[in-house]
């Protein structure tokens, strides 16, 4: 079992509405999961969003919170629904509606890495699933809600900046030859999860700093932004997407040489996101 469910650095003084969240940056693989897989130690990284949580760590900075996975994602996604549970995976659950994210094998307890490659030989024992449940996904969900309210309490709103990165490969089929790829992919399940003002906001800090920019397309947000994002009841939900390849050497997981200095231009975009909801600027607009 990994060790925490989440970590989270809090600002000296919150001066924002924003909430930072990177639910697949958790890095904590224990000796008995590795034990448990059939694949090797790289391999069971390869769905990981590795290092995100190092590019928005200066949201606290900003006066936003910051909130991070404990567990790797292959062990639990913190990006499904509680009942996304894989009959091809955990004894004892029944086939249910057809989910396509469950019938990949990338369910709230993943069956499945990158490409496909199966984590496990057989199945896992129901009550193994459950645990992680308990352990993992209610405390740090119980948490970011709570983060959230604390958020819509002080400032009248709440925004979740909810963090992730996308394998290159992930835009092939979506980028038209010829035409540039976008960088950046902002979604907002097509408008439902935050409003236009916050995300056109978000868009432009991105933009600002130079990094193309599109929306919805292929990511426009999973459980995260669909539980979570309530604009008429004053909470925002917005899913950043970065590709990998700009901070990083996908193949051996590392950061690449161009890292640090992506990582300061985030910094900058940071600011101006944390400045949406920040407590003078609010002020101002009443």
């Amino acid at each position: 079992m990994p060790k925490a469910a989440y970590y989270e650095t809090l600002p000296d003084v919150t001066t924002s509405a924003a909430v930072f969240a990177s639910p697949h940056s958790g890095r904590d693989y224990s000796w008995a999961f590795l034990r448990s897989t059939v694949l090797d130690e790289q391999t069971i990284r390869s769905s990981e969003d590795a290092f995100v949580d190092r590019l928005f760590d200066c949201a606290p900075q900003f006066g936003a919170p910051l909130l991070r996975a404990g567990a790797p994602r292959a062990y639990v996604d913190l990006n499904r629904a509680l009942d996304e549970l894989d009959p091809a995976l955990i004894e004892g659950v029944r086939r249910g509606g057809h989910n396509p994210r469950v019938a990949s094998g990338l369910g709230v307890v993943p069956r499945v890495v990158a490409g496909g490659r199966a984590i496990y030989r057989g199945k896992l024992a129901r009550a193994e699933a459950e645990a992680r449940l308990t352990r993992i996904w209610k405390p740090y969900h119980l948490r970011l809600q709570h983060l959230l309210d604390a958020a819509h309490r002080d400032f009248g709103e709440a925004i979740l900046i909810d963090c992730h990165s996308m394998p290159r490969e992930a835009l092939d089929s979506t980028v038209r030859s010829g035409s540039p790829r976008p960088e950046i992919v902002i979604g907002d399940r097509f408008g439902a999860s935050a409003s236009g003002e916050i995300v056109a906001r978000v868009e432009a800090a991105f933009a600002a700093a130079g990094l193309r920019v599109v929306r919805n397309a292929p990511f426009a947000g999973a459980y995260t932004t669909q539980h979570y994002g309530r604009p008429s009841k004053g909470q925002h939900a917005v899913q950043i997407e970065i590709d990998r390849a700009i901070y990083m050497d996908e193949r051996s997981i590392r950061p690449n040489q161009n890292f640090h200095a992506f990582r300061k231009l985030l910094r900058g975009v940071v600011a101006e996101i944390a400045a949406i909801g920040a407590r003078d600027q609010r002020m101002a607009a009443e």
